[in-house]
């Protein structure tokens, strides 16, 4: 099995190959960024691609869209240390095939490389039960925002200036700027500081 690791931080990285490399026969092919990935994908074809959100000068989920534009048929598996549902339903809407986060246990993990890897789905077992228990729902307001607008949000959680996110991205500062905007129409608040502590209701959802 072919298994491509996107993620910026090499320790993570590491872990991942010894890890599945002790449970499975898998060769591992590395990047660190979405230009990486997407060199990455073109030239091995994994069968199965771990993800993280969090991606230097770019969006993980736009980095998800990029994939499945290449291959509808592609096997994501978001890998992740947003658990909160509000990440996980827009993942699954861009393509992904699964959902774990990072504090997930090793069994399920493997579990869900298996699966994933196989064309079938797994969701988190503690996160699909957020999902159907919770009052996250079509009707939420989190809902309405875009891609784009969730990373925003997510970025402002982090702790990140608007400034920090327009290069992060790799957007103009008015982009993100207009983009806030937009939000807090959306969600019906008028300050930044005000979606910061929404960013933070996201997690409870």
């Amino acid at each position: 099995m072919k298994i491509l690791i996107i993620d910026d931080h090499l320790v993570v990285r590491e872990g991942l190959r010894r890890l599945l490399s002790s449970t499975l026969d898998i060769s591992v092919h590395e990047a660190t960024s979405a230009q990486e990935a997407l060199a990455a994908f073109r030239a091995h074809r994994p069968d199965l691609v771990l993800l993280d959100l969090n991606l230097p000068n770019s969006s993980g989920l736009e980095l998800l869209r990029r994939l499945i534009l290449e291959d509808k048929r592609a096997h994501i598996l978001v890998f992740s240390m947003h658990a909160e549902p509000i990440y996980v339903v827009h993942a699954l809407k861009e393509g992904a095939r699964g959902y774990v986060s990072k504090s997930a246990s090793v069994d399920e993990l493997v579990t869900a490389v298996k699966l994933v890897a196989n064309g079938d789905r797994y969701i988190e077992r503690e996160i699909a039960s957020d999902i159907v228990l919770t009052r996250y729902s079509s009707n939420d307001p989190f809902q309405q925002l875009t891609t784009r607008e969730i990373d925003i949000m997510r970025l402002l959680g982090e702790g990140k200036d608007l400034k920090a996110i327009s290069d992060l991205l790799g957007v103009a500062y008015k982009t993100i700027a207009n983009s806030c905007t937009v939000i807090k129409g959306k969600l019906g608040v008028r300050r930044t500081a005000d979606l910061i502590r929404l960013t933070f209701e996201m997690r409870d959802k």
